[in-house]
């Protein structure tokens, strides 16, 4: 013979009911405590939090705290939790684990927005530091007189310099060169017969012709000299 299975009761039927509802739970103050044991354990932190906030005239404590030690415990980790509760100890003192809940968000956020200010304060420290190393634009413009005076200097060196280098090259040029070997030779000749006593007319006259033709030599010479210069 099956056994029959026992109908649920009717308070189960209605638990059973909210709890499959809670998003739309509100105020429970005309709700017994040893029932909403059975029922808050299923909120979610939104679903306690609303419901906490509905109900003014009941204090929900007695239930809840358990529940928010819980929160504590997922949002912050055992260690957290196990700090708090060994302080309490020490202290003597007993706070609500909704309350400890909400000091230990304040204090994150203040912690997060001080590290965010620093970082800023950083960042623009680095900023001001990378522009202060870059190269500044000057916008003033020298006076035109002094920039005519320094080019026609620079200008006049540069010119002087080359002229000087050139005419350095076109000497030692012309002491290699047949000319000037020519010129050395006559001169020498030419001192050397100044030295030498005078003799005769026709000697003197056939030097006079030889001087003549050296110094038509000579001159051309000079004029090719001068062309090639």
């Amino acid at each position: 013979m099956a056994m029959s299975r026992e109908a649920p009761s009717l308070v189960k039927l209605c638990v059973g009911t909210v709890i499959a509802n809670l998003r739309y739970v509100g105020d429970v103050s005309g709700v017994d405590l040893h029932l909403l044991k059975d029922i808050l354990p299923h909120c979610t932190m939104d679903q306690l939090i609303c419901i906490e906030n509905s109900t003014q005239d009941v204090d929900l404590s007695p239930v809840t705290n358990d529940l928010w030690k819980r929160f504590y415990e997922q949002q912050f980790g055992e260690e957290n939790m196990m700090l708090v509760v060994k302080r309490m100890k020490q202290k003597r003192v007993v706070f609500k684990w909704k309350k400890l809940y909400e000091a230990k968000i304040k204090e994150r956020e203040v912690f997060r927005s001080k590290s965010v200010e620093r970082l800023k304060q950083r960042y623009e420290e680095e900023l001001a530091k990378k522009q202060s190393k870059k190269i500044q634009i000057c916008s003033k413009i020298p006076p035109s007189g002094n920039k005519r005076n320094f080019s026609s200097v620079s200008s006049s060196y540069k010119v002087s310099h080359i002229k000087g280098n050139l005419m350095k090259k076109a000497k030692l040029e012309y002491l290699k060169s047949r000319e000037a070997c020519i010129h050395a030779s006559m001169r020498k000749n030419f001192e050397h017969r100044k030295s030498l006593p005078s003799q005769s007319l026709p000697n003197s006259s056939k030097s006079i012709n030889c001087l003549g033709k050296n110094s038509a030599s000579t001159s051309k010479l000079s004029k090719s000299f001068s062309t090639r210069g």
